[in-house]
């Protein structure tokens, strides 16, 4: 597992942190501290609508500018996007089913097309119908770092340091989100080619400990009850995928559960250190289906995250603010 410093013994909590650059009015590339805070953004397709309604829910209540690095993995790329845009009120759009059902298209596969359409979300969606300021997410001070899963060796990888204009940020998104089969081949960025963040790190807080994060405020998508067991289809699909893709990969994908277990595990144990927060979604949080499209689960999801970001993380902020006064 990747360590952390030992905590300092006047080494702030992630919240104590937050509640004095808020104090202070601090803003990203111009901290009077020598501290990163990294948020953190799970993975898990439409269960994006619940870390959605966490991250609009940190943008409205100025959290934000409090953040040095925006991590997402898959679905969590895509929020962490559009905390770093201009536009994070657009985040409510993860709970409009139009859009849901513009992604998934189960008659595609009866044309031998791709069930999930991520070309559709980034050239229509993202540039149409919800758009997304892409040069802005580049241009944000709160360095925006999609996660993907390299098809070669198998491993997780930071793709911003191949971003460099704004069509490369749609690249990535389809990157990070892309799931093997289902949403066609690999996707090309840099010589190199990517699929799903969720294969090799769908919780990418490993890497921006790697990277420097001396805090993380990690958002979950799944409640605390909810975990994943190994799944009887990963040997099929590997087996399926014995010739397009190299055995890196596939042995990537043959053990993604037990290292999502093994990420519990470590989240479990960092979180009881000062500088690691994560919220999750409350145990009333309906099930949100990797491809659910029904309004009311969605929308729910949404508010459930919301939720979980005033109860878990703001009380705690008035609580520390009152004490300091």
């Amino acid at each position: 597992m990747s360590q952390l410093p030992h905590p300092e013994t006047t080494q702030p909590t992630v919240l104590e942190l937050i509640e004095r650059r808020q104090a202070a009015g601090s803003r990203p590339g111009s901290r009077d501290d020598r501290y990163r805070l990294a948020l953190v953004v799970e993975g898990g397709a439409n269960r994006g609508t619940i870390t959605g309604g966490m991250g609009l829910e940190l943008a409205e209540r100025s959290v934000l500018p409090a953040i040095d690095d925006l991590y997402g993995a898959s679905s969590g790329a895509i929020t962490a996007a559009w905390l770093a845009s201009p536009h994070p009120e657009r985040l409510h759009g993860w709970q409009d089913p139009t859009y849901t059902r513009m992604l998934i298209r189960p008659h595609n596969l009866l044309r031998r097309r791709p069930l999930i359409d991520l070309r559709t979300l980034t050239e229509v969606v993202y540039t149409r119908l919800s758009p997304m300021d892409f040069a802005g997410v580049l241009a944000s001070p709160a360095t925006w770092h999609p996660v993907a899963t390299d098809v070669e060796s198998g491993e997780a990888v930071d793709l911003r340091p191949m971003l460099s204009e704004p069509a490369d940020v749609q690249t990535a998104l389809r990157a990070s989100c892309g799931i093997p089969v289902l949403s066609g081949a690999p996707v090309g960025l840099a010589g190199r080619r990517y699929v799903d963040a969720g294969v090799a790190e769908p919780i990418p807080f490993r890497t921006a400990l790697r990277q420097g994060a001396t805090h993380l405020l990690v958002l979950r998508s799944r409640r605390a009850d909810d975990v994943p067991r190994h799944s009887a289809m990963a040997p099929v699909l590997a087996h399926a995928m014995r010739r397009r893709y190299p055995p890196a990969y596939q042995q990537a994908l043959l053990t993604s559960t037990a290292r999502y277990q093994q990420d519990e595990r470590d989240l479990a144990e960092l979180a009881r250190t000062p500088v690691v927060w994560a919220l999750r979604p409350g145990p009333s949080t309906p099930d949100v289906a990797r491809f659910a499209t029904d309004a009311a689960v969605l929308v729910a999801g949404f508010e459930a995250g919301r939720a979980a970001v005033r109860d878990g993380l703001l009380d705690e902020l008035h609580g520390i603010r009152q004490q300091r006064h």
